[in-house]
């Protein structure tokens, strides 16, 4: 395939949400772009969980609060049944505790409803490749605030981590103090090539979607903890 064809390969998007006007903004922003269908919308989680068994989106836009089943129990059930969807929450407050519950249900990342819609559009096309919409430090941010409150969602007994070499565990927590790939590599005298390598084992000894769901396990096994986080500095 050639770089022009795959640039041009169409996204399926589908958008879940219950308020109309939201789905009819988010509709117009998005078939305005060449390279994305909406090819269906859901008024609730339990809708929004059947559609994407049905249509099999690229992508699954989904609001975090709605009504029946909200966001992130639809997110956990379609991340289970349809992991080629890749779902994006959206919500109202960046600082929300129901997004940490999301993206430990495998939501590739999150937005801000009345973020640009540029951000939208880059965000899509981004989590349609399998990558992770949201900087690790952002969920870092996340994690440091609502990492010790009870969640549905964590893990009851977190995975063993002797699975990773002294120096998988070493870059793991780098990550989860959201360090990127060059940082981590430069910190411990390593490659970037080496650095991406050790990235990509660490997701697959745990079946991980992207980085910041090997950030959110390194938070649940308490290999990083809010306490002994540095707050990140100014971006």
């Amino acid at each position: 395939m050639t770089k022009e064809s795959n640039r041009m390969r169409h996204i399926s998007v589908l958008l879940a949400d219950d308020q109309p006007m939201i789905r009819t903004g988010f509709r117009l922003i998005l078939e305005a772009e060449g390279d994305i269908d909406v090819v269906g919308e859901a008024s609730d989680g339990r809708e929004a969980v059947a559609e994407t068994e049905r249509l099999t989106p690229d992508v699954v836009l989904m609001d975090i609060r709605m009504p029946n089943m909200d966001g992130v129990e639809a997110t956990r059930l379609i991340t289970r049944s349809v992991p080629s969807s890749h779902v994006i929450v959206l919500t109202t407050f960046d600082l929300d505790a129901h997004v940490v519950d999301a993206l430990r249900s495998g939501a590739g990342g999150f937005l801000v409803k009345d973020g640009p819609a540029d951000s939208l559009v880059e965000a899509i096309r981004t989590v349609a490749t399998g990558d992770a919409v949201l900087a690790p430090r952002v969920t870092r941010r996340l994690l440091d605030r609502f990492a010790g409150m009870p969640s549905e969602t964590a893990p009851t007994v977190p995975p063993r981590l002797d699975a990773l070499t002294a120096r998988e565990l070493d870059v793991l927590r780098a990550l989860a103090r959201g360090l990127s790939n060059a940082e981590v590599g430069r910190e411990l005298g390593i490659g970037e090539t080496t650095v991406k390598s050790h990235v990509a084992r660490i997701l697959e000894k745990f079946q991980l979607r992207d980085r910041v769901q090997a950030v959110v396990l390194a938070y649940d096994c308490g290999l990083v903890t809010p306490r002994s986080a540095p707050t990140p500095g100014p971006r």
